[in-house]
């Protein structure tokens, strides 16, 4: 939105919105449009779901509004590539408008099923559709499957690339790894995703608008709205999951200069990546139907107390409740989530048909990247552009189908950055609150109480862990495979893997205080592996190793409990420590980690047990979906 009212300005209007990160600025907005001294309002679907908008600041100004525009309307149909529940909102609040106030649907990206769905809800639409050749657009497909070949070839080739431009991954890690890759190889490159500061994405939005940075290295969270008529380039650093969002991603570039390329990458990781975004895309059924069913049984729950109660991923029940409240099956109050009287049933055959398409939406964006005729043409069709030609400029139609490598040199330096890439442990600081009661009987000295006795949800400062490190990426190139061979297939992990934790460990990680000792998380599936591990890495370092740890109860599979509550709650009473443990500093040494309550559990064991600081050491850390 700061791009739009920007715009807004810079050709006289008076704009204001409202949104989740100017709260500040809520008062002054809702006053100038009570008083009707604004031009433009520009707020977020979600806004709609805001109770104190729709009662208290909508009512006061809907009948002045001369111009209803619903931006990207292809996010009101869940056949779009990006549906967001909260747009069908939109739909009601249309109803509550005179009818005399004129709607505008606008998208670039909708094919004709979306079309008609839109249609279908929005009603007495009239369509109007325009060519979606872009004349200045050159596209380039390349398929380098391994990391660190895509990283060498953008640093070998964005330099030579017109003006600047943006980068997409999928995920927020791989934005870090590939601007800071290119930072390191003189290229002025920023990171841009949703874990970024609001000042630094503002700062970052200037500097590429105004030509001060090569590229912005982005997830989708630099999308709708962001406008740069002389963008020079976009690349993908991996596949996205659809024709259709590439196509929107790509047709940044190039909207006001005659020459800016689309370029494509594709690698070994972007199914996997795209599987766990179509699974995780909508809650299935028989979830939604439990969230309902723990809502039934009381006055309501928060989404912390549902966590505690079902095992589902904290995503999974944000995105059954948004879904059930947009449906009205259920309403909020605050945090509290109540059901309502009105009946619901799950709609299984729209739900398939919905994962379908995407399934068929995946299978046509690996066509594209195949494609050996015009790739505007290809792109054109797949959204029912009525005139689709060619285009004249791709690497199809112009022959420059050669794949040009980077040189032999930068990939191999590429492949040494991601080995001493090394990923950050952050120390969990506060305990489910879902769990309070049980850890409190368990391991009491873990609870820290307020002036009033009650149990505290904050881990108390000296039972946390200290700030780890992780040698790798679980199964990136670099050091990703090397584990994931070592952990599934070889059930050994190889002396390079030792040597290459011990380097990291002595050259890399400033250690204060310095550890004098080494233990690990045992397992009782595979009790040998990460022990002697353990022992090899403390040879390394000349310390002594400490089988200090016991685990004294078989568990389920951390990776089968979806939330934090069911991860703390499956690790209670499992581990025990030895009575005389040392008590200097420790290195707490355990294979991949995930959500990183094995560590922080067995590390306050070991605190409560005299142990010094803990320092976490994990092999790889795995990142499920981290976009």
């Amino acid at each position: 939105m700061r791009n739009q009212i920007e715009a807004a300005r810079n050709i006289g209007l008076r704009p204001v919105t409202i949104h989740s990160e100017n709260r500040d600025e809520w008062e002054a907005a809702q006053a100038a449009l009570i008083r009707n001294e604004c031009d433009i309002l520009l707020i977020s679907p979600e806004r709609l779901a805001n109770a104190e908008f729709l009662r208290g600041v909508l009512p006061r100004f809907q009948n002045s509004i001369g111009l209803f525009i619903v931006d990207e309307a292809h996010c009101i149909s869940d056949w779009g590539h990006d549906f967001r529940p909260d747009y069908r909102r939109i739909v009601r609040v249309l109803e509550r408008l005179p009818s005399s106030v004129p709607v505008v649907c606008t998208t670039a990206t909708a094919n004709n099923r979306v079309v008609q769905d839109v249609v279908a809800q929005m009603r007495n639409l009239q369509v109007q559709r325009g060519p979606l050749i872009r004349a200045s657009l050159k596209l380039f497909n390349i398929k380098l499957s391994d990391q660190s070949e895509r990283l060498a070839w953008l640093a070998h080739f964005v330099p030579k690339l017109p003006g600047s431009g943006i980068i997409y991954c999928l995920t927020i890690s791989d934005t870090r790894r590939v601007a800071a890759w290119l930072q390191q190889n003189g290229i002025a490159a920023r990171e841009y995703h949703s874990d970024v500061e609001r000042e630094d994405k503002l700062e970052s939005e200037h500097m590429l608008l105004a030509n001060e940075c090569k590229a912005l290295v982005a997830t989708v969270a630099l999308g709708m709205g962001f406008d740069k008529p002389d963008l020079g380039f976009v690349i993908h650093f991996q596949r996205p999951g659809s024709v259709i969002a590439y196509y929107q991603q790509v047709g940044r570039a190039g909207r006001a200069v005659d020459e800016a390329y689309g370029i494509l990458l594709s690698g070994r990781e972007d199914d996997e990546i795209q599987d766990y975004f179509i699974r995780s895309a909508f809650p299935p059924a028989e979830r939604m139907l439990q969230v309902l069913r723990e809502l039934e049984r009381g006055a309501g729950a928060s989404i912390n107390e549902l966590m505690g109660r079902l095992n589902c991923r904290r995503g999974v029940i944000e995105k059954a409740l948004k879904l059930l409240e947009v449906d009205g099956a259920v309403t909020r109050d605050k945090k509290v989530y109540v059901r309502t009287p009105n009946a619901w049933t799950p709609d299984l055959l729209r739900s398939e048909q919905v994962t379908a398409n995407r399934r068929t939406e995946l299978d046509e964006i690996k066509r594209y990247v195949d494609h050996s005729g015009c790739l505007m043409e290809f792109l054109a069709r797949a959204l029912d552009d009525p005139e689709p030609a060619r285009c004249g400029k791709c690497m199809n139609c112009t022959g420059r189908t050669k794949r040009q490598s980077a040189p032999a040199d930068l990939a191999r330096s590429a492949i040494e950055f991601l080995r001493g890439d090394t990923v950050s442990i952050e120390p969990r600081k506060q305990w489910p609150s879902a769990t309070l009661n049980q850890i409190q009987q368990a391991m009491p000295e873990a609870i820290a109480l307020s002036k009033e006795g009650k149990a505290k949800t904050t881990i108390p400062d000296h039972l946390r862990l200290e700030e780890g490190r992780a040698l790798c990426i679980y199964g990136d190139a670099g050091w990703g495979r090397v584990v994931a061979e070592g952990k599934y297939k070889a059930r050994h992990f190889s002396d390079l893997l030792v040597r290459a934790a011990a380097r990291m460990i002595r050259d890399r990680w400033q250690l204060q205080p310095v550890p004098e000792w080494i233990t690990c998380v045992p397992s009782k599936r595979n009790p040998l592996l990460v022990g002697d591990f353990a022992h090899r890495l403390a040879q390394q370092l000349n310390i002594p190793f400490r089988p200090a740890i016991e685990k004294i109860r078989e568990t389920e599979p951390q990776k089968r409990m979806e939330n934090s509550a069911q991860q703390v709650r499956n690790l209670l009473e499992a581990f025990s420590i030895e009575r005389d443990i040392l008590t200097a500093p420790v290195i707490l040494v355990d294979d991949v980690i995930d959500s990183g309550w094995t560590l922080t559990m067995v590390g306050a064991l070991l605190r409560i047990n005299g142990s010094g600081p803990v320092f976490p050491f994990a092999l790889a850390k795995a990142t499920p979906g981290d976009s």
